[in-house]
């Protein structure tokens, strides 16, 4: 477990990181290309939540503060009580906290969310590296849910031709 905080810390170190260097180097700029066609840097301040939503709500900002810490002290209390069976299981855990706190600690700070990843080959949503962190993390999770049913199957199969 103490493994996995160092990990935590690491990554949501280097979330904030990006943020500030993207806060120093970027925002003075707008815009810059990152992989032409595909993605450029721009600066984006995110007052609302996933694509922008609740953004410029009033009410907006204490909520997303009170769902993510919410979300978060479940998503702790929830893997400490289960104790992942896999480092897979561990990553989706490490992924996911470490995008929640990374971008929780943007909004009780300053009331925003850094965003600088934008895709240029469609439109989407500008992101940041917690974002990242959360969605990798929930495709992690597609697939150790995934794994497991695949798992209970064959123990049921091996189960019933052992009875056979």
């Amino acid at each position: 477990m103490l493994i996995s905080v160092i990990i935590i810390i690491a990554l949501t170190g280097l979330d904030q990181l990006t943020k500030h260097l993207a806060t120093v180097y970027l925002a003075p700029v707008g815009a810059m290309p990152f992989i032409p066609g595909v993605m450029e840097l721009r600066y984006v301040l995110n007052d609302g939540a996933a694509f922008s939503m609740l953004a410029d709500a009033e009410w907006g900002r204490v909520f997303l503060i009170v769902v993510t810490g919410l979300a978060l002290v479940a998503l702790a209390v929830y893997f400490f009580w289960k104790k992942p069976s896999s480092w897979l299981e561990r990553w989706v855990f490490i992924l996911i906290f470490s995008g929640g706190l990374g971008n929780l600690i943007d909004r009780v700070l300053n009331g925003y969310v850094v965003d600088f990843f934008a895709t240029t080959f469609m439109n989407f949503a500008v992101f940041n590296v917690a974002d990242c962190f959360v969605c990798v993390g929930a495709a992690l999770f597609v697939i150790a849910v995934l794994r497991q049913e695949l798992n209970a199957k064959k123990e049921q199969k091996a189960g019933t031709d052992e009875n056979a």
